[in-house]
């Protein structure tokens, strides 16, 4: 997410270690002094007389106690190891003096060099197949299936933003295209089967951070970071499909793609397509940067959530202000609504998130949940009764709305988490990481995979967000980060759920 300029703390955090290293360093040889020049006889508090310290006696005492028992535990463990190091020793010369033997002696134990080799190679290659084994415990994968299908397969890279993609959603109507939003100021629209950009909007002048499309209308929501969100209409033409690349491969691919550099991506850039620059609608009531926007269900009422600390409902067709949902301590970071019901839930970097009740007019309840220890970075609802919510804590929870006391599902992760998505027919979580990865669970948390990542394929920065496209029978997800490039993927669920 975008964040702001940064913070005094992290520079004087910084000019602390210096302080605290020689500090240590100070400590480390005073307790070395105490001990190695200390004459025989002489008690601890009459070596203490003669050195600098405000600290009173007995406490000096209890410090060099305890310090003391410190250095016999290293001491132990130093002569530990050295006994394990005369162990191997040991060993690696009896070995030594056992392989001679058998290469001087009488040519008739060849038989027995070669068996022995033939052991030895055995046993080095059982460790390898156990490491083997092991490891592809701990890296959950998709896998190849028999014949041509493949669970993962590359639809598309969709490359022409300058800047880092924050934000992505597929249309609700037809035709069906993805909206991508960066913080180049500009939102995208592409032609998911070839890849082409096929508009520009370009009505912002800060980072767009979130595109969201009307449930029926060929109409765009957009928040960005000039402190509005605008509501505007596309007209797109999708051009012929092209056939789709053979690009099936593995999901576990793990190699880094560092190395590739920014400009060696290929694609159609937004150079010569048609451009919208003016809003049907600005929503202008927010004081800070408006992070994130949706349409209630509908699509006649707006939510946009801000960095002001509050959530704005607006009216579409006269762009009034109706609520202004205050209560978050800190900066907001994300706003969902329900696909069925007048439900709303913003999420904070003050570690809670909030379900905000429209369904009676007269009275507008809110709920504060406060399970995640970290900055709540999205927070989403499922086509059933489950609020799923990320946080930079590298935890996801399940929620189930009718008992939100405590989450029925916990998922834990090695990276913080950003913008999830659920899909609506499967019901699985799509999750991206700031460490490029992007892992798939269902909702009782289980890992069902993850999407590769090589030199070839995959984001290169920071994963920012997921959306799914259910549409035509097929499950399509698609994926953008900060490398300034969003990638569709074709997921095989039948043949992933068998998997599992």
């Amino acid at each position: 997410m975008p964040v702001e300029g940064g913070s005094s703390s992290g520079s004087a955090s910084a000019a602390r270690h210096p302080k605290q290293k020689r500090k240590a360093h100070s400590l480390s040889i005073r307790r070395t002094n105490s001990t190695e020049e200390r004459p025989p006889g002489i008690l601890r508090g009459d070596m203490l007389e003669g050195q600098d310290s405000k600290l009173p006696l007995a406490l000096r005492n209890n410090l060099l106690d305890l310090f003391g028992q410190i250095e016999r535990e290293f001491e132990n463990l130093y002569i530990e190891n050295l006994e394990l190091r005369r162990e191997i020793d040991s060993l690696n010369e009896r070995l030594t003096v056992d392989g001679q033997a058998i290469d001087g002696g009488d040519p008739s134990k060849g038989a027995l060099k070669a068996k022995a080799s033939h052991s030895t190679s055995q046993l080095s290659q059982k460790l390898k197949t156990t490491y083997k084994a092991s490891t592809s415990k701990i890296v959950s994968s998709f896998k190849a299936t028999t014949g041509s299908r493949a669970l993962c397969q590359l639809l598309k890279e969709y490359v022409g933003h300058r800047d880092g993609i924050w934000d992505l959603s597929v249309t609700r109507t037809q035709p069906v295209v993805l909206g991508t939003a960066s913080a180049d100021h500009s939102a995208l629209l592409w032609s998911i089967e070839t890849g082409k950009c096929l508009l520009r909007y370009a009505g912002h002048v800060g980072s767009v951070n979130s595109i969201k499309f009307h449930p029926t209308e060929q109409m765009a929501l957009t928040a960005s970071g000039d402190q509005t969100a605008h509501i505007w209409r596309y007209m797109v033409q999708l051009p012929a499909p092209q056939p789709p690349p053979d690009v099936s491969v593995p999901c576990d691919d793990d190699q880094d793609s560092s190395d590739r550099e920014e400009g060696e991506t290929e694609g159609d850039g937004p150079s010569e397509v048609p451009t919208v620059r003016v809003a049907t609608a600005t929503l202008k009531s927010h004081q800070g940067v408006v992070i994130a926007a949706d349409w209630l269900v509908g699509g006649r009422q707006v939510v946009t959530a801000s960095w002001d600390r509050a959530a704005n409902l607006y009216e579409v067709e006269t762009s009034e202000l109706v609520h202004t949902l205050t209560g978050h301590d800190q900066e907001l970071t994300h706003c969902c609504t329900h696909p069925t019901q007048r439900l709303v839930v913003t999420s904070s970097r003050d570690t809670t998130f909030r379900l905000w009740d429209f369904r009676d007019p007269s009275i507008h309840s809110v709920n504060v949940f406060q399970g995640h220890t970290d900055t709540v970075t999205s927070a989403v609802f499922t086509v059933g009764d489950n609020v799923v919510s990320g946080s930079d804590d590298r935890t996801v929870k399940v929620w189930d709305l009718k008992n939100m006391r405590s989450p029925i599902a916990t998922i834990r992760t090695d990276s913080a988490v950003n913008r999830i998505s659920v899909s609506a027919n499967q019901r699985i979580i799509a999750l991206p990481h700031d460490n490029r990865q992007v892992r798939l669970f269902d909702m009782s948390g289980v890992r069902l995979a993850r999407l590769p990542r090589s030199n070839r394929m995959g984001h290169r920065r920071m994963v920012c967000c997921t959306a799914w496209n259910e549409e035509n029978q097929a499950c399509n997800l698609f994926t953008c980060g900060f490398d300034r490039q969003a990638i569709g993927w074709n997921i095989n669920i039948p043949a992933l759920l068998q998997e599992k």
